[in-house]
């Protein structure tokens, strides 16, 4: 199976949390907290993310693609972290 980053705001602690499902599932692992000063990009592209989920006129597709942003982000942040 696939799994799939999911990402979610502490707007107190202004930290990411990523967590980890297979798709299919509903089991959810929780992974690691980054905070916005560690990756301000990650951090306002889930704070973009968050928005079109609480937007009025959802839209599966750009919420979709803006997913797909910040995996892309996170594998890169993780990626950069392993060259450390």
């Amino acid at each position: 199976m696939n799994n799939s980053k999911l990402f979610a705001l502490d707007l107190k602690t202004e930290e990411i949390l990523i967590s980890d499902s297979s798709k299919g599932s509903n089991k959810i692992d929780f992974i690691e907290r980054i905070g916005r000063k560690e990756n301000e990009i990650l951090y306002n592209a889930v704070v973009t993310l968050t928005s079109i989920t609480n937007a009025p006129n959802f839209d599966i597709a750009i919420f979709k693609a803006m997913d797909k942003v910040c995996q892309i982000i996170y594998n890169k942040h993780k990626e950069s972290l392993e060259i450390r």
